[in-house]
């Protein structure tokens, strides 16, 4: 576009506290800002093939899709940890952009470091 790029795709991530490496995939948004490239929107997360899936799970619509996310956009507007947490699934995988490690349960999620403070 114009002052304006996309950058996506897949890569692996070191953990610099334990040195353990994940695989994710990204996405960039950059804009054109005083003479130079800067980031405007980034997004991480783990490969969904390393998502266990219930067998018994059922199919859901687009619609409810965004009502879930509604609902975790809820949840954060409570500015409770706990109440985040539960929005995720026993073995949820989190990368959280304001620390290093890996949250790979509802402990690590509900640690508080998701929030705004």
């Amino acid at each position: 576009g114009d002052g304006w790029a996309t950058d996506v795709g897949i890569y692996e991530f070191t953990m610099g506290t334990t040195g353990q490496k994940v695989r994710g995939r990204y996405s960039f948004v950059y804009v054109y800002e005083n003479d130079q490239w800067l980031i405007s929107h980034h997004h991480s997360s783990v490969m969904p093939e390393s998502i266990t899936v219930n067998a018994d799970a059922q199919p859901i619509t687009a619609t409810e899709v965004r009502d879930l996310f509604a609902l975790w956009n809820d949840a954060l507007k409570t500015l409770d940890p706990a109440t985040v947490a539960k929005r995720y699934s026993k073995d949820g995988n989190l990368l959280p952009t304001l620390k290093d490690d890996q949250r790979v349960d509802t402990a690590g999620i509900e640690d508080g470091n998701l929030l705004p403070t």
